[in-house]
């Protein structure tokens, strides 16, 4: 048990990790780069929250991360849900819950890098 815990750590650190490990996997079993790179965006977004949230936490000396994320994600799930309900006259819930999760694979790479810049500043600034 204490082996999955420290992997899941691990590949938390650099989330690139997981998605390239899933994706030359996936390109080894279906041979289809579409649904393999989907594949390996889905399975990296989870290490990406966490990531993102963890970096956030540490760099404004924070514990409200994780929630800040998840707010985001919920406002950008209303708001989808929202415009599907107008386009369409109904939600479905399958393609929303993929766009919500996708467009977090962006948002949360995104804070990701900026966090991690943020992060190696402070850290210079404070050993100077």
């Amino acid at each position: 048990m204490e082996f999955l815990q420290n992997s899941f750590v691990a590949l938390s650190v650099i989330p690139v990790v997981p998605f390239l490990i899933v994706y030359f996997i996936g390109l080894g079993l279906k041979k289809d780069k579409r649904s393999t790179f989907l594949l390996a965006m889905d399975v990296t977004t989870l290490f990406l929250f966490i990531s993102a949230s963890a970096l956030f936490n540490m760099t404004f000396k924070s514990g409200f991360g994780l929630y800040l994320i998840l707010l985001i994600v919920l406002i950008s799930a209303g708001l989808i849900g929202g415009a599907q309900n107008r386009l369409k006259g109904n939600v479905d819930g399958k393609r929303l819950l993929r766009a919500v999760w996708r467009l977090s694979f962006f948002f949360m790479g995104t804070l990701y890098v900026l966090f991690m810049i943020a992060g190696l500043i402070n850290y210079i600034s404070q050993a100077m």
